[in-house]
């Protein structure tokens, strides 16, 4: 006999568990099935740590401007985790750069974003020969560790359960109920389900079929640095093309270090045939690129030389095939039709989550 819930939510992670807090005074059944022994194990932690407020995507205005209008939600709602306590700088490349200075300044204004040209301390940073500007912006940073604490008692006080360790391995339909089968033998039922397993959105049997959205996988490497003296209370992004971003990553009191080049390992596009991308991570070499991206981004400040490469994060980290020419962001919410509900959910950034909630009440869910 398999247990009914108003609410499954496949997937612990970020959306999975802000969702059902965002729900659970509404329903009375909801729980959250997570594979892992722990939330907000996977993607939410391995990242950047970083709260969009829309800099990062001025050749996709919608993206840029839901940032803007969810940065200040996130700020607010999670102030806990929010680390703010430092300055985001943002440099233009004289060269390659997708963007200019005049068409930043021009797209901040557009989307209502504050920037100001940086002070003579951060621009002595960076290699004039290369760099052509560099702005002051807000943009903050989160700890996940603080965040996964925060919504496991809000979820806990709430009465939302979380079954870990049970990965749903089938899916079934029984009129307007979807039957789950997990992996520890044990079955659940629900009226509403919600696929939020980012990079296994399409693995389940039974509930790949709801997601029609072609999506692009690759291993990613996010390397963690000891930041140097001078930048420590600095985050910089040097765009917009092949450059690096480096931030506060609060939950180990170091930094990251990404670059557009060396950080992705590999790619592919799922189809029919294609394996299991926790599977492809497990089974990869792990061989760190994070010299590489060093030696590259010091071309552009040299100061980063000064730092020390402590450690790196793979992650499997999935795309939206649609948007690789813009470089946008946009939400996944894909609803099912016909009796069963369900929602598959895939978003690329922390605010996102604003954007499924707006949809949800949308629907009347």
């Amino acid at each position: 006999m398999s247990e009914t819930y108003d609410i499954a939510i496949i997937g612990g992670g970020w959306f999975g568990c802000a969702i059902a807090d965002a729900l659970k005074a509404r329903y009375g059944k909801i729980v959250i099935l997570e594979r892992e022994a722990r939330p907000m194990l996977r993607a939410s932690y391995n990242n950047q740590a970083r709260i969009h407020n829309g800099y990062h995507y001025p050749r996709s205005l919608q993206t840029a401007y839901r940032s803007r209008i969810n940065f200040k939600l996130f700020a607010r709602d999670y102030a806990e985790c929010v680390e703010s306590a430092f300055v985001k700088l943002y440099g233009i490349a004289r060269q390659s750069s997708k963007v200019s200075p005049l068409q930043f300044e021009r797209f901040c204004n557009l989307i209502g974003a504050p920037w100001k040209v940086a002070k003579a301390e951060y621009l002595g940073l960076f290699n004039p020969q290369l760099i052509e500007a560099v702005y002051e912006v807000e943009e903050y940073a989160f700890n996940s560790t603080v965040l996964a604490a925060m919504l496991t008692e809000r979820l806990r006080a709430g009465g939302v359960e979380m079954r870990l360790g049970a990965e749903v391995v089938g899916a079934a339909g029984d009129g307007a109920l979807t039957q789950l089968q997990l992996s520890t033998g044990d079955e659940v039922a629900a009226k509403i389900v919600f696929n939020c397993t980012y990079s296994g959105l399409k693995q389940v049997p039974g509930l790949r079929e709801f997601c029609s959205t072609t999506l692009k996988h690759e291993i990613a490497e996010m390397a963690l640095i000891e930041p140097s003296a001078e930048t420590a209370g600095l985050g910089v992004t040097v765009m917009d093309g092949p450059f690096f971003s480096t931030m506060p990553f609060p939950a180990r009191g170091l930094h990251t270090l990404s670059h557009v080049r060396y950080t992705p390992h590999g790619a592919w596009i799922e189809d029919a045939g294609s394996p299991n991308p926790y599977a492809v991570l497990e089974g990869y070499s792990k061989e760190s690129r994070a010299t590489q991206m060093m030696l590259d981004a010091s071309r552009y400040m040299p100061v980063l030389r000064k730092s020390r490469v402590v450690d790196s994060l793979f992650e499997v980290k999935t795309l939206l095939m649609r948007n690789e020419v813009d470089d946008g962001r946009p939400i996944l919410i894909e609803r099912s039709s016909g009796p069963q509900v369900v929602y598959s959910v895939l978003g690329g950034k922390l605010d996102n989550v604003y954007d499924v909630i707006e949809k949800l009440q949308a629907d009347g869910i």
